[in-house]
């Protein structure tokens, strides 16, 4: 029988790195609050219509990418008379696991009327999502993501170039915060509505010369979605395509003022910055800002930490009401592995507070007892087993924790018990009441 294994782009998540997610999320938590961030959790999967829409049909995601279950599937599991009971509107929708989350979150702000409170939304989310592309370090077929947005109608400033130095200036002090040092981050604007049709039309006169010069993705690109050609990473193009027209020279008068604006709240507040003029990310929503931190260790040459942008015209694609947003998505995977990267590796599992050793089977109750009343005042404890011998309890706690308490007959009865500290082999007798607080020293 063949063993069974996690499925190809995916992976198990095992301690001791999962303490390393837990101190990512939990500092993403703690910074997004001070910004007054709250918390939106969404479904994994959407209607198929609401990536085709947002996304953008022509983009790699939505082409090439997406997990989807088809209304074909419901026919064949009707036919084996699987899908028994369920809704007659069920059997048509297709239904997609969601790709990226921001589209699912303005469907939520169009679905709950958020922008009828007149105020800015600020929501983060943390959760997986999916996509069918080639598995390689630091991109897997379902990836964890870290994401916020700032949405809002435009009365309440969503429309800001404040807003969107603001999230730079919150993801830089994140990932100081995180301990990430050498990150870079690469800014562009990619313009208005009225913006990108001139642009456009100047890139697909330019491509239609040198595009049979180009590698066969962007030869399609250059007729579907010329501005994809910008991401290409393919060695042999990038001379071609740096000397391609530039998103620049095409926007109007406002968007020059908005990222001007952009670029002065930065400078003023010290978030250092890099000018990319080929950054206009993937997705078809983005408008005006968009930007990319990225990080050299442990990546590859997938060297992107997150990633984001500007997008105002969103909600009225997904049919909502006029309002304009900013944000972006973490690659939490790729920012664990980099953490990890600069530790030198994984990290070393983190011990116990203490090891507690029943002496005798006849101690276990007291020994649990004892147990948790050391985890009510806070403390990590590993409980060992009274039919362990004591040698054995020695060995496994110098594994497992800084200390050892022994718990025998003469320390139940007494009260009195005995504290070995393992880093520097010193014992101490303490009283039990006071067990807690010594424990809770170094």
């Amino acid at each position: 029988m063949n063993t069974l294994k996690a499925v190809r782009g995916t992976r198990d998540l095992l301690p001791p790195e999962t303490e390393l997610w837990h101190h990512v999320e939990a500092t993403a938590r703690r910074v997004f609050a001070r910004y007054n961030f709250g918390e939106i959790r969404t479904p994994i999967f959407e209607d198929t219509l609401l990536f085709a829409r947002g996304v953008g049909e022509e983009t790699d995601i939505v082409s090439k990418e997406m997990y989807t279950f088809t209304p074909a599937d419901d026919v064949g599991r009707e036919a084996r008379g699987q899908d028994r009971g369920r809704a007659a509107s069920d059997k048509a929708q297709s239904l997609t696991l969601r790709p990226e989350n921001t589209a699912g979150v303005v469907r939520a702000y169009i679905e709950h009327k958020l922008g009828e409170t007149g105020l800015l939304q600020k929501l983060y989310y943390m959760g997986p999502q999916f996509r069918r592309e080639r598995p390689q370090k630091g991109r897997y077929r379902q990836f964890f993501q870290i994401g916020a947005e700032v949405i809002g109608p435009p009365s309440a400033g969503s429309e800001s170039p404040l807003r969107d130095a603001e999230v730079l200036e919150m993801l830089a002090s994140f990932l100081d915060e995180l301990g990430v040092t050498g990150w870079r981050l690469a800014i562009n604007s990619v313009g208005s509505a009225a913006d990108r049709p001139r642009y456009l039309a100047a890139l697909r006169e330019a491509l239609a010369a040198v595009a049979g010069s180009l590698c066969g993705d962007c030869q399609h690109r250059a007729h579907t979605n010329p501005l994809r050609v910008l991401d290409c990473k393919v060695p042999a193009d990038q001379p071609v395509i740096d000397a391609l027209p530039k998103i620049a020279d095409y926007l109007d008068d406002a968007s020059r003022a908005h990222f001007a604006a952009v670029c002065a709240a930065l400078d003023r507040c010290g978030v250092r910055y890099e000018l990319n003029a080929r950054l206009v990310r993937g997705i078809d929503y983005y408008t005006r800002t968009t930007f990319e931190f990225t990080h050299d260790a442990g990546l590859g040459t997938q060297n992107a930490l997150l990633g984001g942008g500007r997008y105002d015209g969103l909600s009225e694609m997904l049919g909502g009401p006029r309002a304009p947003g900013i944000g972006f998505a973490i690659g939490a995977d790729r920012l664990v592995l980099t953490l990890q990267s600069q530790a030198g590796g994984a990290a070393a599992p983190s011990k116990a507070d203490v090891f507690l050793a029943p002496v005798g089977e006849a101690q276990n109750p007291a020994a649990l007892v004892l147990a948790r009343e050391l985890r009510r005042s806070g403390l990590r404890v590993e409980l060992g087993d009274g039919s362990f011998r004591v040698k054995k309890s020695f060995e496994l706690a110098d594994k497992l924790a800084r200390r050892i308490v022994l718990l025998g007959e003469d320390e139940v009865a007494s009260g009195m018990l005995t504290v070995k500290n393992f880093a520097t082999g010193e014992q101490q007798k303490v009283v039990r009441g006071e067990l807690a607080t010594a424990l809770s020293g170094a």
